[in-house]
């Protein structure tokens, strides 16, 4: 099949190529891929931040995220037939048979679910990373009507998804983004619900200006932790992705939650669910075709905004 591989030792930069082609597991459907997108998870794959880069197989296949149809089915598999629209993320570990390729396997019972009526698969395919990721956080710091949320890095595809739900609940949401394109994307996404802050300016400064007795809580995404932890009041709550610890004290009286991803088929259910009613909208600034993919993470290293989707049909 024809994918998004690494041949060599990380670091080294990927190329379109054959891998070969995979085979189904007893409980795991094989799914034809329509669309995919870009993570955060493939440069750090790229750069071969997980593990020891000398035990990654060869060639190696990037992408988490996909869309598309299956296949195939395993022995076992009594939930899904062949050729039922579904979406979700490669959950074997970071570095492996990833979903920038023809096709990929996934586990029947976990990161795989329906693409309902009313979503393209486009969306479907750039959804479940950073819709779960986004999800995860906006739930553990349970934002309430009108308290003052941050959220910092909201221009990824994580925060532009984690700011929509973070608004859909009724705070005061407080977004970062740099001046211009940036700050114009989030405004088109959430109109007057967003307070847009200059992260390259006196963050601490226009934070304090819109919340001046401090954030009742904070999404960490991008930027400096200890910084964003210094805005949220005492009692506050603060999730992060990036596996950050607080220095000097700081998450003595805050309520710190480190996120990990968790696509199991309810909250992929869920946020597919929201899609379809028009509640959450993945926001694709960008769709490359398989074939110019490394481009796509070459753009997606130096500076980009929102989901890269890649079509691979």
């Amino acid at each position: 099949m024809r994918a998004v591989v690494l041949r060599n030792p990380v670091p080294s930069e990927p190329e379109v190529g054959e891998a070969p082609d995979p085979e189904p597991g007893p409980d795991e459907l094989l799914v034809r891929v329509a669309t995919a997108a870009l993570n955060g998870i493939d440069l750090g794959v790229m750069a071969g931040r997980f593990g020891d880069p000398a035990q990654y197989p060869y060639p190696l296949v990037l992408g988490k995220d996909f869309a598309g149809t299956v296949h195939a089915i395993g022995e076992q598999v009594t939930g899904y037939g062949v050729g039922e629209a579904v979406f979700g993320m490669a959950v074997r570990p970071p570095v492996g048979a990833g979903s920038l390729a023809e096709y990929v396997t996934v586990p029947e019972g976990f990161g795989v679910a329906r693409v309902p009526a009313g979503v393209a698969l486009a969306d479907a395919g750039a959804l479940a990373l950073a819709g779960t990721t986004a999800l995860t956080c906006v739930d553990a710091v349970a934002p309430q009507p009108g308290e003052p949320v941050l959220v910092a890095g909201a221009t990824g595809g994580v925060g532009a998804m984690a700011a929509q739900y973070v608004a859909a609940r009724g705070a005061r949401l407080i977004a970062t983004a740099r001046p211009g394109v940036q700050s114009g994307f989030l405004r088109d996404l959430l109109g007057e619900r967003v307070h847009v802050v200059d992260h390259t300016a006196d963050l601490a400064g226009q934070v304090r200006a819109l919340a001046p007795r401090g954030l009742a809580a904070a999404i960490h995404l991008a930027g400096d932790g200890d910084a964003v932890a210094r805005l949220v009041a005492d009692g506050g709550r603060l999730a992060s992705p990036r596996h950050w610890a607080p220095h000097d004290g700081l998450g003595d009286s805050l309520t710190v939650t480190d996120v990990v991803a968790d696509p199991d088929t309810a909250t992929l259910d869920r946020l597919a669910a929201d899609v379809a009613a028009g509640r959450l909208r993945v926001p694709i600034t960008a769709t490359y075709g398989l074939g110019d993919a490394p481009a796509a993470l070459a753009a997606f290293r130096q500076s980009s905004f929102g989901k890269l989707s890649i079509s691979v049909l």
